[in-house]
């Protein structure tokens, strides 16, 4: 037996309701996704901490997310964790014809592969809304659950490649002076709504960094990462 198979035959008797594990047994897809997205931030924890050790621990824990939500799947008869596999390897061929395509002209880049790959993503939410009956947008599949900051970078990228927006660094850096002026207004006035001010201006934010090509999370990372730096040095010195 494999070791995917052992692990699918695990995870089939945490399950079971009679013989199981009391807690595995009631978990839902709800109660299960907090861990999956915890558990993939604790790959890139691994990674970024160049800890291969944790790495190769962090990665089975994510792997167990996937076969637990198939099993979920499979009991309520919708799918199993073969045909994720199959479904996956499906799309990996599917969006790289220029390594699986017979006579298909290669592609010299990292970045010509990933505007390719987007221009096969757009074709697949077009063929995916046909199928529903509604109309595709450039905005489909943006997930709802990332964290704010990169969910609005997706969008803003994305509108961008669809023409929707322009990313230009001068009206980007417009935009964002004034959603700092609006803020400021706001502050000094008292007129409240300060919340829709402030997310105004992180996404101008956001906006501006996309028109400079800054990954702005990482941005983002790098600026608290200084930032902590001295708010520690300050303590170990005993200030305030």
């Amino acid at each position: 037996m494999s070791g995917v198979a052992r692990l699918i035959e695990i995870m089939a008797r945490l399950r079971d309701p009679e013989q199981g594990c009391p807690w595995d047994a009631v978990q839902t897809f709800e109660t299960i996704a907090p861990y999956t997205i915890e558990e993939a931030y604790e790959v890139d924890d691994a990674i970024r901490r160049g800890d291969l050790a944790a790495l190769r621990e962090e990665l089975g824990d994510l792997l167990l997310q996937v076969v637990y939500h198939a099993r979920m799947a499979q009991e309520r008869g919708a799918f199993d964790f073969e045909a994720v596999v199959a479904d996956l390897c499906g799309k990996l061929v599917r969006r790289h014809p220029h390594v699986f395509g017979a006579g298909a002209e290669k592609i010299g880049s990292a970045s010509a592969q990933t505007e390719a790959w987007e221009a096969h993503k757009a074709r697949e939410r077009a063929a995916g809304a046909a199928t529903d009956g509604r109309r595709a947008s450039a905005l489909d599949g943006v997930a709802l659950g990332l964290p704010a900051l990169l969910r609005a970078q997706k969008l803003v990228r994305r509108a961008a490649r669809a023409g929707l927006a322009k990313a230009e660094p001068d009206s980007a850096a417009a935009r964002a002076a004034a959603a700092l002026e609006a803020l400021q207004g706001r502050a000094a006035s008292g007129a409240g709504d300060e919340d829709a001010a402030l997310g105004a201006l992180l996404l101008a934010a956001v906006e501006l960094a996309v028109s400079r090509d800054v990954d702005a999370e990482q941005a983002l990372r790098e600026a608290t990462a200084r930032h902590e730096a001295v708010l520690r040095a300050r303590e170990a010195a005993g200030d305030p």
